[in-house]
């Protein structure tokens, strides 16, 4: 057994990364980080547009499959993780949004001490470096550097932007400023050209240090206790089954998929369930792997009459110049995320906070190249795409272990447009893209609309369209959600799992209802606070 130290880590994900770094900065707690996959060290990791490459890449993904669902007309949705140091920040668009400050206050509403948006604010400012500059919402000095984003972006973003303007939006120069409803564009954590993983801006400083130990390519399988009380993890390496001691806790990081599947296999969960696995129930909690919350999203594509980044990256010439430009000088579009531009909207103007997030990307992918994600083999025409995704949908999934092995993957089952109100949104969302196109000076650029075409115009044949299109924009959470007793939730307001000692869960599956755009902010920013209150009690 590998021993002693203090805390175990699960996961070297977007929150495992940033607690290995707290949790051994001040050098009086020993730390042993693990995580399944390997190395970053990748060249289509750290080229910031080369993350299409790592889509369909087992090596660093997960891919993850969902079931057939109703709601995308029984298709299977396809689900990336990152399996790599950095998790999903290492695959990921690298757009960086925190949420609505109201998301957090709706967490501390739910009884949820200490989650209130000043409470996470401060936490989010001392996490980051943004390049925009210090002020009442942004924060400089610490070891998250945050881009602009302000170059390198096509042309067409700003027609993009004056046509969003035109049809009602206004303009915001930060989506984590004092508002977040309007257009303009995503501030990413890139840095240098490069993306900005966790890995890269909390890991590789404190891999540094003598009281952090690294095991990579090593899958957990279980939770070891003593009683009730966490006191290591069993996990396998290299088909070697091994297992770790923890003085202090254990903490689960896996994300919203992986650590409830965990919490299963260790005997927390749904009693009937486990007993359908011939696993006992050391806690029993119907809660762990269920309240599964993720964003939909889906694209309107246009053919435009002017070149879009379709004919810069589909030729090889193109591939060839922006190869080199990127090579060189670390700018391009190849230093930047595809979504270039984009914002926050209400479908109904009596709604007190944007309900939909837009995305613009300057190039098209209706002819995909197969087996992989076709950022760098766009459509060969000019083209561009508006997409948007839900920000607060109410339809609930669940995720389940379906084996009582730990190297099966679990049973996703995403429940998407399951109720009326994600229907109706998401109807009135899509009839709002289409107010963009229809508005100079953007209007002038488009050729046609392609995808879905003028033909699908009735409400019904809409709502078809998206339910056959739709898919995840890889958001889940809620998993483990935090809630004050158990019979609401998995974990407290302190990330302990209710139930048993010396056991948390710190990661997006530990949210307590899901945030108003991308997640990875908000996952680092748990494993920060996360982080702060391990170190509290660990003095108490």
């Amino acid at each position: 057994m590998d021993g002693n130290f203090d805390f175990i880590i699960v996961g070297a994900g977007s929150a495992g990364c940033v607690l290995a770094d707290k949790l051994t900065a001040d050098g009086h707690h020993k730390v042993l980080l693990i995580e399944a996959g390997g190395s970053d060290m990748r060249f289509y990791i750290h080229m910031p547009l080369g993350y299409g490459k790592t889509f369909y890449d087992p090596a660093v993904n997960w891919m993850y499959r969902a079931e057939p669902d109703p709601g995308f007309l029984g298709s299977a949705d396809f689900w990336p993780r990152g399996k790599v140091l950095g998790g999903s920040s290492s695959i990921n668009a690298m757009v960086y949004v925190r949420g609505d400050a109201s998301d957090f206050e709706d967490w501390k509403a739910a009884g949820n001490t200490g989650w209130g948006w000043d409470d996470v604010l401060p936490a989010y400012k001392a996490m980051e470096d943004n390049e925009a500059g210090a002020n009442n919402w942004r924060g400089t000095g610490g070891p998250l550097f945050i881009s602009k984003n302000d170059k390198s972006r096509h042309w067409t973003c700003g027609p993009f932007e004056e046509a969003t303007v035109a049809a009602g939006l206004p303009r915001n120069a930060d989506f984590n400023g004092a508002s977040q409803e309007g257009v303009g564009h995503f501030q990413l954590t890139t840095k240098g050209g490069r993306r900005n993983s966790a890995a890269r801006a909390f890991l590789r400083p404190a891999l540094r240090r003598p009281n952090l130990k690294l095991i990579s390519k090593a899958q957990v399988t279980r939770v070891l206790f003593e009683g009730k009380r966490a006191v290591g993890v069993e996990y396998v390496r290299g088909g070697v089954r091994q297992s770790a001691k923890a003085a202090r806790e254990v903490i689960l990081s896996g994300g919203a998929v992986n650590s409830p599947q965990l919490l299963q296999l260790s005997g927390i969960g749904d009693g009937a369930q486990l007993q359908g696995l011939g696993l006992s129930a050391l806690v029993a909690n119907r809660n762990v792997g269920r309240n599964l919350k993720d964003h939909q999203g889906i694209n309107y594509t246009y053919r435009l009459t002017v070149p879009t980044l379709n004919d810069v990256l589909r030729p090889w010439w193109g591939k060839l110049r922006v190869g080199l430009q990127y090579l060189v000088f670390r700018t391009g579009p190849l230093a930047i995320s595809i979504n270039q531009g984009g914002g926050f909207f209400k479908t109904d103007p009596a709604r007190t906070r944007p309900n939909m997030q837009l995305y613009y990307q300057a190039f098209s992918t209706l002819l995909p190249k197969p087996g992989e994600r076709p950022i760098l083999s766009p459509d060969p025409f000019s083209g561009m795409s508006l997409g948007l995704s839900n920000c607060r949908p109410t339809s609930v999934g669940e995720i389940m272990a379906k084996s009582p092995d730990p190297l099966v993957h679990p049973r996703i089952t995403a429940n998407a447009y399951s109720t009326a109100h994600d229907v109706e949104e998401m109807l009135g969302a899509v009839k709002f893209l289409r107010k963009i196109a229809a508005q100079e000076p953007l209007k002038s650029l488009i050729a046609e609309e392609l995808r879905p075409g003028p033909a699908v115009q009735s409400d019904e044949d809409i709502i078809t369209d998206f339910r056959k299109r739709s898919g995840t924009v890889y958001h889940p959470c809620c998993t483990a959600r935090m809630a004050p007793s158990a019979a609401e939730g998995v974990v407290d307001a302190r990330l302990r799992v209710h139930g048993v000692d010396g056991l948390r869960v710190i990661d997006a599956s530990a949210f307590p209802s899901i945030l108003s755009g991308n997640l990875n902010a908000a996952a680092m920013m748990i494993g920060w606070r996360g982080a702060e209150m391990v170190l509290q009690d660990a003095k108490g």
